[in-house]
């Protein structure tokens, strides 16, 4: 199938544009250093052995932080989403005119399945955020090591 005249001009302004963006990338690249070495930062490792344990520390605790935050933000999330389950079941049970209706018994086994894996859901994420935050402490233990030593 041949291009028309306006498609062969949009490719080729396609083209130079892709070519374009990548040479600025590129010299944007260069620009910045990323690929030169910084040699005056090795004129003396003993200050950056100090400041990399400090940062070790700052790291942990940060860490430590924000795993309490996203654990109490995954606990009030989960709190909230059984409170919305069980004010459904009840606004059901009000509807229905018939108490003990198969509509309010579904409305009921619902609440409490979503409640149950509400539950779940929390602990299996807050048992991941735990994992996490374990394996971010012992990545900084195990860098502040290499460099003690």
């Amino acid at each position: 199938m041949k291009l028309n005249y306006l498609m062969k001009r949009l490719s080729t302004v396609g083209r130079w544009i892709a070519i374009t963006v990548f040479c600025v990338s590129a010299i944007a690249f260069i620009w910045q250093g990323a690929f030169f070495s910084n040699t005056t930062a090795m004129a003396d490792p003993a200050v950056n052995l100090i400041a990399s344990s400090d940062l070790g520390d700052q790291v942990q605790e940060k860490t430590s932080k924000d795993a309490g935050r996203a654990k109490s933000f995954i606990r009030d999330t989960a709190d909230k989403v059984e409170q919305t389950a069980k004010t459904n079941a009840k606004r059901v049970e009000q509807a229905t005119d018939d108490n003990g209706s198969f509509v309010e018994r579904k409305a009921k086994r619902d609440a409490a399945r979503i409640e149950k894996r509400a539950e779940e859901d929390a602990a299996r994420t807050q048992t991941a955020v735990d994992n996490t935050k374990n394996a971010v402490e012992r990545a900084v233990d195990n860098i502040k090591d290499a460099f003690s030593n």
